[in-house]
């Protein structure tokens, strides 16, 4: 499979030609940028060199959640010195493996945050699995560019190698079918008095990574979403 990589709010158009150069390396041709607050202009295309095609097919997002609505795979990237992450991140070298998993279709996202923050827990929340590049303490983050290069190779090694030999399996859910379902499980939450104080917002953060991890399919929404309506219906006969 051959992700897209999506940068959220990435501020160096050096930065983001580098980025489309990175790619080209490595054979990915997606790029999606959410809110970038550089333009892509001279500079980006004198850093990607060969890699202008990928700048000119760039498509360009509002918000995180819109840019994701056609994935299904959604993997974060983050610092090795990032806290509090709800489990321990994937070095790029294991994640080809957990892909492998995965259907030959399934439609895969890369995330990379914005060059100062990376990807807050907000934005993590909607990731699959997580992947951090070790790196050495004295110098424990890398350009974004790099960061991609890093991930991206790592994909483009395996699958040289042939290491993603898939069986027929079931597809996941695409981004915009869990948030459906979530439109849904909050007021039902409400409904039945759940939604007591402001640890509300926290517990949905953690049902959110909850699904992002499962990796539910299509089918599977469809049920969850089929109880919660028939759940809202009940109560409403009451």
């Amino acid at each position: 499979m051959i992700p897209a990589v999506i940068l959220v709010e990435p501020r160096e158009e050096g930065n983001i030609g580098a980025v489309a150069r990175a790619m080209a390396n490595m054979g990915l041709e997606e790029l999606v940028l959410v809110n970038p607050v550089a333009a892509v202009g001279r500079i980006a295309k004198a850093f990607a060199v060969g890699a202008g095609p990928i700048l000119d097919t760039a498509r360009y997002a509002d918000s995180l959640e819109s840019a994701l609505e056609p994935y299904q795979r959604i993997i974060g990237t983050t610092s090795a010195r990032a806290r509090g992450l709800p489990a321990s991140p994937l070095t790029p070298r294991e994640l080809p493996a957990i892909l492998r998993d995965e259907a030959p279709d399934t439609s895969t996202a890369l995330i990379f945050g914005p060059e100062v923050s990376g990807l807050d827990n907000e934005q993590l929340a909607h990731c699959g699995h997580l992947v951090s590049v070790p790196c050495a303490p004295v110098q424990p983050t890398l350009n974004l560019s790099q960061a991609v290069l890093v991930v991206a190779y790592e994909l483009y090694a395996a699958r040289l190698g042939d290491l993603a030999v898939l069986g027929e399996r079931p597809h996941p859910a695409t981004a915009s079918e869990v948030e459906g379902l979530f439109s849904q499980v909050v007021p039902l939450l409400d409904a039945v008095g759940f939604q007591r104080d402001d640890t509300f917002d926290g517990v949905i953060r953690d049902l959110r990574r909850l699904a992002a991890r499962a990796g539910p399919t299509s089918r599977e929404i469809t049920i969850l979403r089929g109880i919660c309506r028939r759940a809202q219906r009940t109560l409403e006969r009451e």
